[in-house]
């Protein structure tokens, strides 16, 4: 029997040892294979090429470092991703590179921002004037397909498809009956008659304030959106406000009378244009190259000999104490990306480009401590994405200059607190009920199994009245305002980019080139080269760490599909700690 354990056990050990060989082989052999596809980054661009540019892959405020992407694994360019910087540079380079004959754009479904897009599509319009063609493509256009498409010289959709233009909607979701079911109430302590982000769990329908200025941004949203259309097809801004009011693109032939397309074609046909743009028979392919590879083989055409720099500063996603990560803002990554430009002599200005919702208002107040001493040394130019609100504004209201696109959405200046009270569902719906000892009054303060006292409700309420006077303090000293008037376009209220440059939040509507360029002058430096920080994080680090997370997130997705943003959400609103200073709602044109 000692025998028959001994080679069972053996055995075992032997399996183990192989599977841990095996692992460790294929781990070697999958980064070898990724560290070729490095090696063979650039492509050759052959004479009468076509770009293609494909606008339903996630744009993002820079190319993420993922090499994983680039491996010929089915599904994978579902996955890919751009940054919006790289698509601009691309372009920039194509309309000068006499390879690029054309440049043809597949878009159905973009995933992308309001401002995202307009920085694309303001690249493509200036790409235009190399008197090179520019032709669209889609089965279906969405709303914001459509604005992006528009700016072609040709805009094609199949004869069976279908193009959206309807006008835009926003709507909340609202937790307090299921809440009510649960036995878990929801105690809300805020600032700010306008801060809404606390109304879904408090209440069951749109407050008045909350409708009025979702009211006054959505149409500021709107506008911009057929505005851009309007120049692009030559239709009027009325006429466009009376086809979606109407709802009279219904059928492919409608969106052909109405002239919001060119014609109704099949891909085959679409091709044999391009063809012969190309200059190719039409039993030959067309020779292409993506807009990813492209945007790889560009050639940095910086001024690597200017002793100048301008630094970027990337602050996308939520606000967090500690370091974060590309998609989310860390105060202690940012706030070093900050300090080490300022001691850096050789920069001498710096773009902080800001993508935020918000987040913790200690971690916001961590950042904007940074900019506020670097702007005292050098000049600091804020360039706002698709929404710098709440605490994405709280980081970059000290600039020197802040720029905005139209369609940005900022402002927000308020801030909240949630702390569920959970004895209903402890007691009644789980049977459970607590019992202690406390050596002070407040020593369980901020407790979940009961609800608050009127002295602690005081104490917080005093404490985020505080918080909230900082900010608008902050905004103020940055403004060069009053804190009377912050107070007043303030409360928690959500403004469009427009309306923030005629109140003042902002100073001037811009794209990201815009912001670089008002920094190096504002620097009084002509020639100069741009570095960004922070640094990228290590993709392959990055890969094995939270690897538990990411796996329930992809399951997560795969099971909820449509419903997973609402799964986020809830989650979110779950494990916040602190006093938020966040935007109340995410926007998404479709």
């Amino acid at each position: 029997m000692r025998e028959f354990f001994k080679y069972v056990f053996a055995t075992v050990v032997g399996v183990v040892i192989s599977m841990v060989l095996f692992l460790i082989f294929f781990i070697v052999l999958i980064v070898g294979i990724v560290k070729s596809s490095l090696d063979e980054d650039t492509v050759n661009v052959r004479n009468n090429s076509v770009l293609f540019i494909n606008l339903d892959q996630t744009i993002t405020e820079r190319t993420m470092d993922d090499p994983f992407s680039r491996l010929p694994v089915v599904g994978s360019e579902a996955n890919k991703s751009i940054g919006f910087n790289d698509v601009i540079r691309a372009l920039r380079e194509a309309k000068t590179d006499d390879n690029i004959e054309c440049v043809y754009i597949s878009v159905s479904s973009p995933n992308a921002g309001f401002a995202t897009m307009r920085e694309v599509r303001d690249a493509l319009i200036d790409f235009k004037t190399s008197k090179k063609k520019i032709i669209a493509y889609s089965e279906v256009y969405t709303q914001g397909a459509y604005y992006l498409a528009s700016v072609a010289d040709k805009v094609y959709l199949n004869p069976e498809g279908a193009l959206e233009f309807k006008g835009l909607k926003s709507e909340t979701m609202f937790f307090k009956g299921a809440l009510d079911k649960l036995g878990i109430e929801a105690q809300i302590i805020r600032v700010g008659n306008y801060k809404s982000a606390v109304e879904p769990f408090f209440t069951d329908k749109m407050s008045d304030k909350n409708r009025e200025q979702v009211t006054v941004y959505l149409n500021g949203l709107y506008e911009t959106f057929l505005d851009g259309i309007s120049k692009s097809r030559n239709i009027s801004m009325a006429t466009l406000h009376q086809i979606a009011d109407e709802y009279k693109i219904q059928q492919p032939n409608d969106a052909l009378a109405y002239k919001m397309v060119d014609g109704l074609r099949y891909k085959d046909e679409v091709i044999d244009e391009l063809k012969s743009i190309t200059g190719k028979d039409k039993d030959k392919n067309i020779t292409t190259v993506t807009i990813n590879e492209y945007a790889r083989n560009v050639v940095d055409d910086q001024d690597h000999s200017a002793a100048n720099k301008v630094a970027v500063i990337y602050a996308n996603g939520d606000i967090m104490g500690g370091e974060g990560t590309d998609q989310q803002i860390g105060s202690e990554r940012i706030s070093r990306a900050i300090r080490k430009a300022r001691l850096d002599s050789t920069i001498k200005a710096i773009v902080l480009r800001v993508n935020s919702p918000g987040g913790s208002a200690l971690a916001s107040d961590v950042i904007w401590r940074e900019v506020v001493l670097t702007k005292k040394v050098k000049p600091v130019i804020a360039s706002f994405g698709d929404v710098a609100a709440s605490g994405g504004y709280y980081i970059g209201c000290a600039a020197d200059s802040i720029f905005v696109q139209p369609n940005t959405i900022t402002g927000s200046i308020g801030v909240f607190g949630v702390i569920p009270n959970l004895k209903k569902l402890y007691n009644e719906k789980l049977g459970l009920t607590f019992d202690g000892v406390k050596t002070g009054k407040y020593a369980d303060i901020m407790s979940i199994d009961r609800p608050m006292t009127p002295g602690e409700r005081f104490i917080i309420q005093t404490d985020v009245n505080r918080i909230y006077d900082t900010f608008i303090g902050h905004v103020a000293d940055g403004r060069k305002r009053s804190k009377a008037y912050i107070d007043s376009i303030a409360g928690g209220r959500v403004w469009v980019g427009t309306d923030a440059v005629r109140i003042g939040l902002a100073d001037r509507t811009g794209n990201f080139n815009d912001a670089i360029v008002a920094a190096a002058k504002k620097a009084k430096i002509k020639t100069y080269k741009v570095v960004e920080y922070p640094e990228m994080l290590d993709p392959f680090k990055s890969l094995m760490e939270n690897t538990t997370e990411k796996v329930k997130a992809y399951y997560a997705k795969q099971e909820l599909g449509d419903n997973y943003p609402i799964y986020q959400q809830i989650k979110s609103a779950i494990t916040r700690s602190g006093v938020q200073a966040r935007m109340p709602f995410e926007i998404k044109v479709q």
